[in-house]
């Protein structure tokens, strides 16, 4: 944590000491303020942490690897992890374990990658799991994979440019030399500041492929060639080749993963072996058994990982009559066991991050090797020239080997010897130079007339390196052949196998089948539901509920209906009947606060048994004002489990009924005045949380106390209550009427 400034009062300063400045806070603009230090670290994190470049690495990959090859680990054996942290360290500044992480996630054993670059030895963890986490540095092992060989190939040949490490004591370089599209053979997510990246993996075979068809047409159509995405974990691509394309074109789209099962018939259970990059085994299972407590998943009776050497697995014991491809659909609905890819080919290009697709990125990598093939053949270009001019002087000195030996015995001093020789043969300083160094047993003819005879190729070998630096189609060629060869030495079949979204239509189409049958519906006025079939309260009717509780509601109905309870807050919240399980009077049941995620101190009110949302709502409220509502205003399409702005909250709510029919409802003030209102004389409201309108005048400090359905017998004379217009005060109880009636709250 960093430490706050002390701000020194001058006034407390030992005698004879001052500081300039001290207790002084000065102003600065919110804009300097981001322009001098918020920029710096946004573009910092841009271009050198989370972004990657055309070689398909972020600055800490690259490092890591470099690293690794700098110390011979491409084919010697393996070493300690922690040596090649700590030399990694020279070039990274971020710390160990930043580096670690990123070897980790590099690494066969972490098996994240197509095609890993680091060869690990122990316990690397895995990339779906969250729970298995990898051992510590010193525990591991680690080497490059012989794929990593086509990262660094000529890197000596001035294929890129290198710079100083963050010390000026090492070079390392800006690019690697990579020979096939790294960026589209591997997965790369980063998050940046202000922007993100996230590229998906496609097979090596078919980046290749479609590399050498863009380079021969640039107007090929990407789609014949590249199928889709190809994720490390396999699992099933759902195709569709609209989305394909906008990808390839744009960048930009969602890609669609389902995991792979079959079903034991023996065991009764689904085992699931391969799942989406983008989730984890304890997603999944923390995900179903969420579903099961909640009664939205009854079909399953135990969910297990069982991961274990051979690989990812995920156990599902079903219950007895359960149909396995039933429940997977609905489970790649309610789960991540079918999850997307968001594809954001965002890469850096000369240092200015581009989003591109597929197209674009391959013609920038084409652009990119062009190069690094050029600048080879030139390097090579001006060894072979050096050396041919080496070796035209010496051809020279073959006419008379036993003169250069008279010359070189003749001169009497050491730093004569050269220029002797560039006057006896008529050769320039270099070419002399190099003859005074052979060795004296190497003056002979044979050994001259062998080095010499390599003049006639090297000269061949330069005109054919010419050729190649002037004609951009044998620059090509070369990186179509090396392609092929990459394809041919590491191309491996799909692991990602593809299904075309119309054939799985008709399974996404396919809607449960809830059990109907009839039920008996409780609920209490603490917000207990209790769902009991007739059988079981046939058996037994007393009921179990919480002290001081009570039952408000008792509904007779099916299974297959919505219910809709409305809370304290203005809120409704819906479900179904058939997520709460059947259960029997002796027990509390269900607190439906806790079920459904009720906000903290919201209570329900009111429960309503609907399944075609007929009829209306009515709401009265303490300042005697009443609203009627359609119930159809609470329906969704949407499977929205949560509707604010239900009733209005400008009144604390006293009653709520669901009427299908007009009726009389019974108001009852703090006065003890009664008034019988007709809900036919109510007009519809066209919108939820309308504050009604006035049924009962109310006098200062009076307000609704009671509201209940009017039924015949409950007042002796119930013309007294009735009134010709409203608002109306009502009516003082009559003597008959006092009692059950006037229960003031």
């Amino acid at each position: 944590m960093a430490k706050k400034k002390k701000i020194i009062s001058e006034d407390k300063l030992p005698e004879n000491a001052h500081i300039a400045g001290a207790g002084l806070v000065e102003d600065q603009r919110i804009t300097e303020t981001l322009e001098t230090n918020y920029m710096p670290y946004a573009m910092s994190v841009i271009m050198s942490r989370a972004i990657p470049e055309i070689d398909g690495f972020k600055p800490s990959h690259r490092k890591l690897l470099y690293t690794m090859y700098h110390k011979g680990l491409l084919n010697g054996a393996r070493t300690k992890s922690a040596n090649i942290v700590g030399e990694t360290m020279k070039l990274n500044p971020h710390g160990d374990a930043a580096i670690y992480e990123t070897m980790v996630r590099l690494s066969k054993g972490y098996q994240a990658l197509l095609h890993p670059y680091v060869d690990s030895k122990g316990n690397f963890g895995r990339a779906y799991s969250s729970d298995m986490e990898y051992a510590a540095s010193r525990y591991t092992e680690a080497k490059l994979e012989p794929i990593a060989a086509e990262l660094f190939q000529d890197i000596d040949k001035d294929t890129v440019d290198f710079v100083n490490n963050y010390d000026a004591t090492m070079k390392e370089p800006v690019l690697l030399p990579v020979k096939f599209p790294s960026i589209l053979v591997n997965n790369n997510i980063g998050i940046a500041v202000g922007m993100a990246s996230a590229i998906c993996s496609f097979n090596l075979g078919e980046i290749c492929e479609t590399t050498i068809s863009l380079m021969k047409d640039e107007k090929h159509d990407i789609a014949t060639t590249l199928m889709a995405p190809d994720f490390p974990g396999g699992g099933l691509v759902i195709y569709q080749r609209e989305e394909m394309e906008r990808i390839f074109e744009t960048g930009r789209g969602s890609v669609k993963v389902r995991s792979v099962w079959n079903y034991d018939k023996a065991s009764n259970c689904i085992d699931i072996t391969q799942i989406p990059s983008t989730t984890t085994v304890e997603a999944i299972i923390s995900k179903i058994i969420e579903h099961v407590k909640s009664g939205k998943l009854r079909d399953i009776s135990d969910v297990r990982n069982e991961i274990g050497l051979s690989g990812l697995k995920i156990t599902i014991d079903l219950k007895r009559g359960v149909e396995p491809e039933r429940l997977m659909s609905r489970l790649f609905g309610m789960t991540p066991l079918e999850d997307s890819f968001s594809c954001n080919f965002n890469v850096l290009i000369a240092g200015v991050p581009n989003v591109m697709g597929v197209r674009a990125l391959l013609n920038e990598w084409i652009a990119f090797r062009i190069e690094c093939v050029r600048r080879r053949v030139f390097f090579d270009l001006n060894k072979a020239k050096d050396k041919l001019h080496l070796l035209q002087g010496l051809a020279k000195i073959l006419l008379d080997i036993d003169k250069a030996i008279k010359i070189v015995r003749g001169t009497d001093e050491e730093n004569e010897v050269v220029p002797n020789l560039m006057i006896g043969f008529g050769i320039d300083e270099i070419q002399a130079e190099y003859v005074a160094e052979i060795k004296l047993r190497h003056l002979n003819r044979e050994f001259i007339l062998k080095r010499t005879d390599e003049i006639e190729k090297l000269e061949k070998n330069i005109e054919e390196m010419d050729g190649i630096l002037k004609s951009p189609s044998k620059v090509k060629s070369i990186i179509i052949d090396e392609l092929r060869e990459i394809s041919k030495k590491y191309g491996m079949p799909r692991r990602s196998e593809l299904i075309y979204a119309s054939e799985i239509e008709e399974e996404e189409d396919i809607i449960e089948e809830i059990p109907d049958y009839p039920c008996t519906l409780f609920f209490t006025a603490e917000g207990y539901f209790k769902k009991i079939t007739p059988q079981s309260l046939r058996m037994s009717s007393t009921h179990k509920l919480k002290e001081g509780d009570r039952i408000s509601q008792v509904i007779e109905t099916t299974n297959n209906q919505d219910v809709l309870f409305f809370t304290d807050m203005s809120t409704v919240y819906k479900a179904k009947v058939s997520d709460f399980g059947d259960t029997k009077a002796s027990v509390l049941g269900d607190y439906v606060a806790a079920n459904l995620g009720f906000d903290e101190g919201e209570n329900s009110r009111y429960m309503v048994i609907t399944s075609d949302y007929s009829g209306y709502m009515v709401f009265l409220f303490e300042n005697g004002k009443a609203a009627k509502v359609e119930l159809s205003a609470y329906a969704t399409k949407t499977n929205r489990r949560k509707l604010i702005g239900a009733y209005s909250d400008k009144s604390p709510l006293v009653s709520v009924f669901h009427i299908q029919e007009d009726g009389e409802i019974l108001l009852t003030a703090s006065s003890g005045r009664m008034l019988l209102v007709h809900t036919g004389a109510l007009a519809v409201k066209a919108t939820r949380s309308t504050v009604g309108v006035q049924v009962m005048t109310l006098k200062a400090r009076n307000r609704l106390v009671k509201a209940e359905c009017f039924t015949d017998g409950m007042l002796s004379k119930p013309d007294r209550y009735r009134k010709k217009s409203l608002p109306a005060a009502g009516s003082m109880p009559a003597v008959e009427d006092i009692g059950e009636q006037l229960t003031l709250e």
